[in-house]
């Protein structure tokens, strides 16, 4: 290869002008169709012995296919470049444009030290490959050359302008780029466009929305930026009302637009909106991609619809990684693991390598059923027979995985021996895992990692005191609380969401804000008074798992007062669906079952967690994992068993049994063998 690139005398060559224009004109057609570096160099070997290694524009083709291209190779465009003598404008704006380039501002040094003026298309090249390589000495070296924008007279070219300000979001400095677009004298769509995206790449969406309502004119890219930058943040009800905003200004439904939506509308369980996009697509001949048929699936998947997910899945040509891995996905979400590795092994028949998700998915279906020997094997053999290098993520499952089953020393084994330091999220799956299983002494070592590793994160503190305080350790419980407000932490507060003539209704536990909030609240009381009958009592211990509802009674919890809701606005016999932020507490899961049985109606509820469908008094879920198991050698009770002692002078819980046998752990005293009545007893001594 390198003797190709050394200069080489030229051999005298007999051919006539209008030959040699043929020959040269043959070349560069070939140069356009090739597909591999071999090609590359052959037509690179024809160029040589015509003479015309020094052609700028025959240099500027082989230095396209090999700086951009994909089979290119970077190297070889830049031996061929240095021995250009005399590169111009197009061959450095070409190598700009290379996404492996890792020093594009050595390559502009060159350009200056050859005195080569850039040109108009030099300047946004080059901010783009300084944005795709941002680090401190990039950002110092877009700074050099924004100073260069002005001292050639670029300053007025909306292109650099636009590239200019792209960098400076991607080096997470907004104001720059917001300076440099209040000081453009032309502001283009483009322009304001590439602010609204950049700002809510950020997470400044509130800032975003200011400048495009005050923008003069807006394109569907524009409507575009603003959807899906909605939808990255969780706005997914800003989403959809500002989409309905576009449809009254009158532009169509484009492709990237209905992804973004569809999107939305899987955040929010939006069946009725979904559908409607999906059948907009049809009627209007949309493309339906790869990327839009995996988006399609997956709205169907999250808004609790697996039959039409498959029709949808089954209905592809050809399925990518991604469409196996969105489908294998919902059955995940659904408890469906057996559904899901059986899709597993089709798609090993259809010989598609899986993926670092394909893995994450598998492993969360085990884990949801309970399949934790076979999720093992799984991990395994996805390390062994495909050649996947477990991540962080994939711990994080492994560890969730034998901690739903209570293997807790198995889950601890599995972060002793990572090859990498656990973050927030693995330790967080222990500490989890801990609080289901009552394991004080782990939780609460696991837990002090987990609050310094993410000391922002609500849930950290309340899975933390909720483990104390099942344990009857009150103090320490209310102690983890403070902590959390004098670090300034607030709790993320429960919100749940039924769709209804799309329209999305959202309920916060105890909140009269509806507009029939009275009626909802009478049909809460209706319907536990219904329940009651078939032997429903409220589960004060089930506060005890998630105390984000806690100052609220538990009847009027935000996934009562949905499901209240969606009595009243539907038909008999027709499945509601909510979706609730957090994860349902165990009140609320007993109270959904019964419903579903007395009301004769199918409940589906994506909680943070999974899905629950709840179906003529019983769960999908079996339950699992529901139990709290204390980690004491004298008590194991489920959580309809636990009572949140708030009364300081409440300290002792005595068990009712046949056998007289006692035995003091703590605070907590118990009595052997089967427990058939929890009573709270004053002990003013204490």
């Amino acid at each position: 290869m390198d003797l190709l690139l050394h200069p080489i005398p030229r051999t005298p060559t007999t051919l006539s002008a209008e030959d040699l224009l043929a020959r040269r004109r043959a070349v560069l057609q070939g140069l356009a169709s090739c597909f591999s570096m071999s090609e590359i160099r052959q037509y690179h070997s024809q160029l040589i012995r015509l003479g015309l290694s020094s052609d700028n524009d025959a240099a500027g083709r082989l230095l396209r296919f090999c700086a951009i291209s994909p089979a290119g190779d970077l190297l070889y465009a830049l031996r061929l470049f240095q021995r250009l003598p005399n590169p111009d404008p197009f061959i450095f704006n070409t190598l700009f444009h290379s996404p492996f380039l890792s020093s594009p501002l050595l390559i502009y040094t060159q350009m200056l030290l050859r005195s080569v003026h850039p040109n108009q298309f030099t300047f946004p090249s080059l901010f783009k490959s300084l944005s795709s390589v941002c680090d401190p000495r990039s950002l110092s070296a877009g700074r050099q050359v924004h100073a260069h924008v002005f001292k050639l007279g670029f300053h007025s070219d909306s292109f650099s302008q636009n590239n200019l300000i792209s960098f400076y979001f991607s080096c997470v400095i907004p104001a720059d780029a917001r300076q440099v677009f209040d000081k453009m004298p032309h502001r283009s769509v483009i322009a304001w466009t590439t602010m609204v995206g950049g700002l809510c790449d950020l997470g400044f969406v509130e800032e975003a929305r200011n400048l495009f309502d005050e923008m003069p004119e807006r394109n569907s890219v524009t409507w575009n930026a603003m959807i899906s930058g909605y939808v990255r943040n969780g706005s997914y009800l800003q989403a959809l009302r500002l989409f309905d905003l576009m449809r009254e200004e009158g532009f169509e439904l484009e492709k990237f637009t209905a992804a973004s939506l569809l999107a939305a509308c899987a955040g929010l369980c939006a069946l009725e909106q979904g559908r409607w996009i999906h059948r907009y697509i049809e009627r209007n001949g949309i493309e339906v991609d790869t990327k839009l048929a995996t988006t399609i699936i997956d709205m169907y998947c999250k808004c609790g619809c697996l039959e039409k997910a498959y029709d949808v899945f089954n209905s592809l040509p050809t399925k990518g990684i991604s469409s196996w891995n969105s489908m294998i996905g919902g059955l995940a979400t659904h408890g469906r693991g057996e559904e899901a590795i059986k899709l597993f092994g089709e798609m090993e028949k259809e010989m598609v390598p899986p993926d670092d998700i394909t893995l994450t998915n598998l492993l969360s279906a085990c884990a949801h059923v309970g399949f934790v020997d076979q999720g093992r094997k799984l991990f395994d053999r996805m390390v062994l027979a495909h050649g996947i290098n477990p991540k962080m993520e994939h711990f994080g499952c492994l560890v969730d995985l034998y901690g739903r089953a209570g293997r807790l020393r198995e889950a601890e084994k599995v972060i002793d021996e990572m090859p990498m330091e656990p973050d927030a999220s693995v330790l967080g799956a222990l500490l989890g895992a801990c609080r289901i299983h009552g394991n004080v002494d782990l939780g609460e070592r696991i837990g002090k990692r987990v609050v310094e590793l993410d000391p922002k994160n609500s849930g950290r503190y309340v899975l933390l005191a909720n483990l104390y305080a099942i344990a009857g350790r009150l103090e320490d419980a209310a102690n983890a609380r403070r902590l959390m407000d004098d670090r300034g932490v607030k709790k993320e507060t429960g919100r749940s969401m039924i769709e209804k003539d799309c329209v999305i209704n959202e309920f916060v536990a105890g909140d009269k804000a509806h507009p029939e909030a009275r009626e909802i609240y009478d049909m809460v009381d209706e319907m536990l008074q219904r329940i009651r009958r078939h032997g429903y009592v409220p589960d004060t211990g089930g506060g005890l798992q998630d105390i984000d509802e806690e100052e609220n009674p538990l009847c009027y919890h935000c996934e009562k007062l949905a499901i209240a809701f969606g009595l009243m606005k539907t038909k008999q016999g027709e499945t509601m669906r909510i979706c609730k932020n957090l994860r349902v507490c165990r009140d609320c899961h007993e109270a959904s079952k019964l419903i579903s049985l007395t009301y004769e109606r199918e409940i589906i509820v994506r909680d943070r967690n999974r899905f629950h469908h709840f179906k003529g008094g019983q769960c999908s879920c079996n339950d699992y994992c529901d139990h709290v198991r204390f980690d004491l050698p004298s008590i194991t009770m489920t959580t309809s068993d636990i009572f949140k002692i708030k009364n300081k002078s409440l300290h002792r819980v005595h068990i009712s049994t046949p056998n007289s046998s006692k035995s003091e752990h703590g605070s907590l005293q118990v009595q052997y063998d089967a427990a058939v009545k929890i009573m709270l007893i004053k002990n003013p001594k204490f």
